[in-house]
């Protein structure tokens, strides 16, 4: 947060600005590759980004387990739900790179594309036969129930003597 009040409002990039909100990289232009580079750490390519910045929370109540994933820009019919092995959640689904005209210039693409894929071991609870999946506002939401906890029958036992 900049102590000097931006009068013309918006975010600033000017790399000579020591309050600007983007980082400026140096190096990003020499001829020789960046040990940080999409080709020594091809995991860390702009295809795979969109993989690695899909966000999932998951918690338990006491009737289901909810998984809550970010995917904003996408169709309900983009992404799949899936279980497997009885077990294991799958969400998974591609976000597709915007088409290029040839007279376009790009001046900055951070918005990430490609496949991506999250996988949860469900635990021994899960009624796996009636998870149930909504989308709404680019957020998914997935239930799975859990069988209830059945308590033991007890039978009391009177004490003689």
């Amino acid at each position: 947060m900049s102590l000097i009040p931006n009068f013309f409002g918006g975010r600033r990039n000017n790399v000579f600005d020591p309050f600007s909100l983007d980082v400026w990289d140096p190096f990003k232009d020499f001829p020789f590759p960046n040990t940080l580079s999409s080709a020594s750490f091809p995991e860390f390519s702009r295809e795979n980004s969109a993989f690695v910045s899909t966000r999932v929370d998951w918690k338990e109540t006491p009737e289901a387990h909810v998984f809550k994933a970010d995917i904003p820009g996408l169709k309900k019919e983009e992404v799949k739900v899936q279980i497997e092995d009885d077990k294991v959640l799958q969400i998974s689904g591609e976000r597709n790179v915007e088409k290029e005209d040839k007279n376009d210039t790009w001046h900055r693409v951070e918005r990430s594309s490609g496949k991506f894929m999250r996988r949860f071991r469900l635990p021994e609870n899960a009624k796996v036969e009636q998870v149930k999946a909504s989308m709404e506002n680019g957020v998914l939401t997935v239930t799975v129930p859990k069988e209830e906890v059945k308590k033991p029958d007890v039978k009391a036992i009177e004490i003689s003597g």
